[in-house]
């Protein structure tokens, strides 16, 4: 089985995008390819944050 498939849909991806404010590269490239290292951390890091959110509500 190939690593090729997402577990984050691309909707959800544009939209941390677009909270962290990179969606403009995103948007402007069509892909994830030209948004820097640390811009992906931090879209991970937040749909991290989201997911745990989930998880526990009433925080």
């Amino acid at each position: 089985m190939g690593r090729n498939r997402s577990i984050m849909s691309d909707r959800l991806k544009f939209e941390l995008a677009r909270e962290l404010g990179v969606a403009d590269v995103v948007a402007r490239e069509g892909d994830f390819g030209s948004v820097s290292s640390r811009d992906c951390g931090n879209l991970v890091k937040l749909a991290i944050q989201r997911a745990e959110n989930t998880l526990t509500p009433g925080q």
